[in-house]
């Protein structure tokens, strides 16, 4: 039976090599007409760009992955965020590491030409990131404004801010250029200032289960607001960036309408779909529908002229967190984001860095200038404000660190600055360098603060949110 069914194949095959066989003989004698002016000759791109960018691209997101899950696995035993040992390899894969070090790996591994590649795929894992974030925003905790909460959230803004802005007074002069005005580069540099680490932040907190203690739940609700507060200055600072001084009127107005149309014609109307949808499993077409909206709303955003990033983060905050739609929607798309993308993003960062600029005693002055503005800001503010609150002064330090994590929400603002010309690479490395210092700070030094036993104020578990799994996911 077997050898029949051989044989009959092996007929079928041979039959039909003779019968294309035949085709072929007679197409050799037909001639079809001129290749039109202007048009390529047959064979002269197969070597063109588009084609041989594909094998670039690919091998660098297969080194790309590798090395920032293994740099992940590395801090995860150290007891850091996973996340962190993630940005550091970004950067070691640029000109700051490996391409001085081993120049013609670099070369192969990520020549300039895949550089802008990679860019269209870091900016679209930026995109739904920010909308990963707007999910995980419980609008809960903007509603728990507790004493402590709200002066810490106000303090945590207007501390950086303002330090930002006195900052930029020393460095306009010494590090920006001449075509920059100075009111773009001053709010950039108090915006970035006064940036936490939302997802970063509640990875450290349900690490050590402090996420439904007191101390946890001001944390949490503070970096909510901070999140929802610098998101918006990051919109007018684009805003005022990309205007003239008669459009940023209309710039502003029209952002405005847009949040205040989502919030209160559309936020509604997504609530009750969902609420009747809720038993049901989310489909494919549901998913496209989620897709649609965060793509116009992206568009919208990016049309006024305050970035796709603020459109993707409010249209992910309208959707209730809690709901299923929520939830499948992250369980979709968390791993995709988180283990491709972002790696591809902080890749991007890193061949966007080069440490090296950061040359001479002045320059590393500067850039330590910046690390202690920032830490000091945020800190400081953060820890003043909760101390004048009532909490012990241990408490009232470790929220202050806590607030001063910075992580890949830093590196999303420093992209736009640095995307909008507003600030200079050498800039962008010293904010990079601040960006990692502080994160890396975090949980070492809560670790010193919180090693003994916690006192009423930190360890007074609280009725209030579940652990945020999500956030887990998104920093895992």
């Amino acid at each position: 039976m077997k050898l029949r069914a051989w044989s009959l194949y092996a007929g079928m095959v041979l039959a039909t090599i003779a019968a294309f066989a035949g085709i072929r003989a007679l197409g050799e004698t037909l001639q079809a007409p001129p290749p039109a002016a202007g048009v390529p000759a047959f064979g002269t791109t197969a070597a063109s760009e588009p084609l041989g960018a594909l094998p670039h691209v690919l091998l660098a997101l297969l080194v790309i992955i590798l090395v920032a899950r293994a740099a992940g696995a590395l801090f995860r035993y150290l007891h850091q965020p996973p996340v962190v040992g993630e940005m550091l390899a970004g950067i070691m894969l640029g000109p700051s590491l490996l391409g001085r070090v081993a120049p013609a790996v670099s070369a192969f591994v990520l020549p300039p030409s895949v550089a802008p590649l990679l860019g269209i795929i870091a900016q679209v894992g930026v995109v739904l990131f920010m909308f990963l974030v707007g999910l995980e925003l419980d609008a809960g905790l903007l509603r728990k404004k507790t004493q402590a909460s709200v002066a810490v959230s106000h303090a945590s803004i207007t501390a950086p801010f303002l330090l930002g802005g006195l900052l930029a007074l020393l460095l306009y002069p010494l590090l920006a250029t001449s075509d920059v005005p100075f009111l773009p580069f001053a709010l950039f540099m108090a915006v970035s200032m006064s940036v936490t680490a939302f997802p970063v932040l509640a990875r450290i907190l349900s690490d050590r289960g402090m996420q439904q203690t007191q101390l946890g739940t001001i944390a949490l609700t503070c970096a909510a607001v901070d999140d929802v507060t610098a998101w918006c200055l990051l919109a007018l600072v684009v805003g005022v960036a990309r205007s003239t001084a008669g459009a940023v009127v209309l710039t502003t107005t029209l952002a405005l309408g847009f949040t205040a149309a989502m919030l209160l014609f559309v936020r509604p109307r997504i609530a009750r779909w969902v609420a009747s949808r809720s038993s049901e499993r989310v489909s494919q077409n549901v998913m496209a529908l989620v897709f649609t909206g965060l793509l116009l709303s992206a568009l919208a955003t990016e049309a006024i002229g305050i970035h796709a990033l603020f459109g993707a983060f409010l249209f992910g905050a309208i959707i209730p967190h809690d709901s299923a739609l929520a939830q499948q929607a992250k369980g979709k798309l968390t791993d995709i984001v988180v283990v491709l993308f972002l790696p591809a993003f902080f890749a991007f960062t890193g061949l966007r860095t080069e440490i090296a600029l950061v040359d001479g005693l002045q320059n590393w002055l500067l850039c330590g200038l910046v690390v202690l503005v920032a830490v000091v800001g945020k800190f400081g503010g953060s820890c003043l404000a909760a101390r004048l609150t009532g909490l012990q002064w241990r408490d009232a330090a470790a929220l202050g660190v806590l607030m001063n994590t910075r992580g890949l929400m830093e590196l999303v603002v420093l992209h736009v600055g640095l995307d909008l010309r507003v600030i200079s690479p050498l800039v962008f490395a010293m904010m990079v360098v601040m960006a990692l210092v502080t994160t890396l700070m975090t949980t070492p030094v809560l670790h010193l603060l919180l090693r003994q036993a916690p006192g009423p104020a930190a360890g007074a578990a609280l009725a209030g949110p579940a652990p945020i799994d999500g956030h887990q996911q998104l920093t895992d």
